[in-house]
């Protein structure tokens, strides 16, 4: 199967500042200005698309969590036939995870190319959320979470969860203290807001924030909205999409020669993970009690990426990470094998994770700087890796990046999918 890894001929993000609803613009509006801009960037016309059609070589996945209650809308996959008649026939469907949905969209199309189905792949996560206000929008993202038990009727949900992850690190590290832990917490936010400023896609990118604002916590400033994660802890509501197109070796090779490109342009999907945990949070608790990690199956999904690619920690330049919340990219530093389990301060403390460091993780910004639309995060991550091992990060990139990875999370930590993405 290592033959035939699909390439990732090129892709794009519209800009996360944007307010689509504001703006007098849908989600097909969305869609429309990223499949455009997106294979007009990588060279892919609607001709060939037609050509690839007709001998059922191609196919689009789009990822999308909630277009029902944010845009009334559902069946996504099939609207790439409202953007033009080359669509008419091409395969398409809509895959959800919640804030994984990009990320399984993408494996998708990963094991579709792998098994030789398709020749090229079309994968667009996409989310507009701006259309209703942040107590209703809270409302639609408790059902990532088991709805029912966990988030009807509470006032935001997902930082209440992710606080109750804040508090399991605490106390799985009682030498190291509650306040250390959170100083570690208001770095992380700090770092993902100064990694925005370079990035002119990200949402916060003119935003404010420094170590002194992050660490006033509960105040008329920061205020709390979950247990002890307070507003500089937490990803940001937002419109946005992203787009990447996969692509067989052959074809790969085929359309390298036809656009006079080099096969050392395009990057290569290595490796991939994907776990799933028990749903309810307080089961993820007591299933972690007396294991080495707070996440034993985000973990494994990194494990699972890392075997396939046949590269490890070692190997990696660049990290994109689900930073939802400070807890969870914290979490994630030990998962990823910087640190070892209850030593995720040290990767921070020792600024191994800025840009500058050892392993950078989150250079775009991260779902705290550059947005969290939820639909497209996961695409996001990838796309954001290839820039970087292709050297198009631009003013954050990673001088020497070779090899990647990216940790995309659904839920309360529940679906977590993980990608290596590396030169040829």
């Amino acid at each position: 199967m290592t033959a035939q890894k699909p390439f990732i001929l090129g892709g794009i993000q519209t800009d996360f500042s944007r307010n689509w609803t504001k703006e007098g613009k849908t989600f097909l509006s969305m869609m429309r200005e990223v499949t455009e801009d997106g294979l007009e960037s990588t060279g892919i016309g609607y001709e060939e698309i037609k050509r690839l059609n007709k001998e059922n070589r191609v196919a689009v996945f789009v990822g999308n969590f909630d277009a029902e209650q944010y845009a009334n809308q559902g069946h996504l996959g099939a609207f790439l036939t409202e953007l033009h008649p080359a669509f008419y026939g091409v395969p398409g469907a809509r895959y959800e995870a919640a804030c994984a949905s990009g990320s399984v969209a993408l494996n998708s199309a990963r094991a579709h190319i792998e098994a030789g189905d398709y020749d090229l792949a079309i994968v667009l996560g996409m989310e507009i959320m701006k259309t209703v206000n942040a107590s209703v929008g809270g409302d639609f993202l408790g059902t990532a979470a088991y709805y029912e038990k966990e988030a009807k009727g509470v006032s935001f949900p997902f930082p209440k969860l992710f606080g109750k992850l804040a508090d399991l690190i605490i106390q799985r590290s009682p030498k190291l203290g509650e306040n250390r832990i959170m100083q570690n917490l208001a770095e992380i936010s700090r770092i993902n807001y100064a990694n925005a400023k370079l990035n002119t896609k990200a949402q916060t990118r003119n935003w404010f924030m420094d170590s002194s604002h992050a660490n006033q916590r509960d105040s008329s400033y920061n205020a709390s909205v979950g247990g002890r994660l307070c507003i500089s802890d937490c990803s940001q509501v937002t419109d946005g999409a992203s787009l990447i197109v996969l692509a067989s070796p052959a074809y790969a090779k085929e359309f390298a020669s036809k656009t006079n490109r080099s096969m050392d342009s395009f990057a290569l999907i290595k490796g991939w993970g994907h776990r799933v945990a028990p749903l309810q949070f307080y089961k993820k608790a007591e299933e972690a009690e007396g294991q080495d990690y707070i996440l034993p199956w985000t973990r494994q999904a990194v494990v699972d990426a890392y075997s396939r690619s046949g590269l490890d920690v070692k190997n990696m330049d660049v990290i994109e990470t689900h930073d939802c919340f400070t807890s969870s990219e914290y979490a994630a530093i030990s998962a990823f094998g910087l640190t070892g389990p209850g030593e995720e301060y040290k990767a921070i403390e020792d600024a191994k994770i800025e840009i500058g460091g050892e392993t950078p993780i989150n250079p775009s910004g991260g779902l705290i700087g550059a947005g969290h639309p939820v639909g497209a995060s996961g695409v996001r991550m990838v796309y954001d890796i290839y820039k970087q091992v292709t050297q198009q990060a631009d003013e954050y990139q990673i001088d020497g990046a070779k090899n990647g990875i990216s940790m995309n999370i659904g839920g309360s930590a529940t679906t977590t999918m993980t990608f290596v993405i590396g030169q040829p």
